[in-house]
């Protein structure tokens, strides 16, 4: 099996490893609490990120074209960081627990790192454009 080391160099690459980190000591911070609701969007997320990064590091976004990844990465990006942000701003407010604060603001982070992967892949993503050059008309 291939895989691709320049991913995880790429920018977008320390995007995803920043989002799984982030959001990976959001739960521990949430999950050290006793009875915190904010557990399964966090566990939610980091499974869902870390799929994303399994399947760019190997290859199988090339492998699996029937749907376009891209977008789906785009989408995914757009509600997680919707979700964390509503979720962190919760925890904010109300902190219950240092926990909950800690993984508020540790949620904060990671809504911005989804949101400059959402900005970075959709300035990406071409819609209504050939695909491949053509000549100029006469």
């Amino acid at each position: 099996m291939e895989y691709d080391v320049a991913f995880v160099r790429s920018i977008r690459g320390m995007l995803k490893v920043g989002e799984l980190v982030t959001v990976f000591v959001a739960l521990v911070c949430f999950a050290t609490t006793s009875g915190s609701s904010y557990i399964a969007a966090s566990c939610m997320e980091l499974l869902i990120t870390a799929a994303l990064l399994t399947l760019y590091i190997l290859k199988l976004n090339k492998r699996f074209t029937f749907f376009f990844w891209p977008l789906i990465d785009v989408f995914n990006s757009i509600f997680a960081a919707a979700f964390m942000f509503i979720i962190s701003t919760i925890a904010i407010s109300h902190p219950t627990a240092k926990g909950i604060l800690g993984g508020g603001i540790v949620g904060m982070l990671a809504t911005g790192l989804w949101c400059g992967d959402a900005v970075l892949l959709f300035r990406k993503i071409t819609f209504n454009q050939a695909r491949t050059a053509s000549p100029p008309e006469k």
